[in-house]
């Protein structure tokens, strides 16, 4: 682990006690003091990602500790724009610890070989593993507000007025960064695997080979394409969206880390992970 990602994650643990600080105590400066911090921790952690570029002339993600940090700084980014667009200050209370256990758990795993393969110097194959992973981003924020959202629907039922629901936010406000956060991600998933196929026409010569990645992949995209359209036609959303919400994230871990460690195909190879 080289100083600049110590520093990252040094930025970001702050910033996870300012927010835990902020959720104990409720004074708007902690809140905002985890804010900065982990505005720091981003754009350290966003040096180093293009410093990492620079030295090995390919973009991050080309092993399981590459994948790691790039799934970080897509967590971090969307949180980042989620914050400035509905200012739920709560949600750093899991945003930040989340990216830190992401950053610290890249430092543990061992730099492995990156492959020189042309496959990983196309603009596309940059386009296709950027998008994607800011919608898988956007889905894990998803799952984070579906978790705020059924604490603060219990507390309500249960008439518990106590530490959590002084804390949360109205459940209106809940169902509306949650919902935001599955059409931005299904946004993102959808164009990332648009020119993930396409650029699978170029390279192998079809544009679907049942990989189990692509596999996976098609499955996340099916379960919110499915979750979207209960909530136009039937009216899905409250509860029912928030359980889903988490759901559909328990399938993303797994297709993240799940079918390249079990599974193999295209992917598992040229990523050597």
């Amino acid at each position: 682990m080289n100083i600049l990602h110590f520093v990252t994650i040094f930025f970001y643990m702050l910033s996870t006690a300012g927010y835990i600080a902020y959720l104990f105590f409720q004074k708007s400066y902690w809140q905002k003091t985890g804010f900065t911090l982990l505005l720091m921790g981003f754009l350290g952690h966003s040096l180093l990602m293009l410093l990492s570029s620079l030295q090995t002339g390919l973009f991050p993600g080309q092993n399981l500790q590459q994948t790691l940090m790039l799934a970080g700084w897509a967590f971090a980014c969307v949180f980042l724009l989620l914050q400035y667009r509905f200012n739920l200050k709560i949600l750093g209370v899991y945003a930040a610890p989340f990216v830190a256990v992401i950053m610290i758990s890249a430092a543990g795993v061992p730099a492995a070989e990156i492959s020189s393969h042309p496959f990983f110097k196309s603009f596309w194959i940059f386009f296709h593993v950027i998008t994607t992973f800011l919608g898988n981003a956007a889905f894990a924020l998803a799952c984070g507000v579906g978790f705020l959202y059924l604490l603060q629907e219990h507390a309500i039922k249960t008439k518990n007025t106590g530490f959590l629901f002084r804390r949360l936010p109205s459940l209106d406000l809940l169902e509306q960064t949650g919902h935001a956060c599955i059409v931005s991600g299904f946004t993102a998933l959808t164009i990332g695997l648009v020119a993930g196929i396409l650029y699978a026409k170029v390279v192998w010569g079809h544009f679907w080979s049942w990989d189990p990645k692509e596999l996976w992949s098609g499955i996340v995209w099916l379960f919110y394409a499915a979750l979207l359209h209960e909530r136009l036609t039937v009216g899905w959303g409250g509860r029912k969206a928030a359980v889903m919400s988490i759901i559909g994230f328990l399938v993303i871990m797994f297709t993240f880390l799940g079918v390249n460690l079990i599974l193999e195909g295209h992917h598992g190879v040229f990523t050597r992970w």
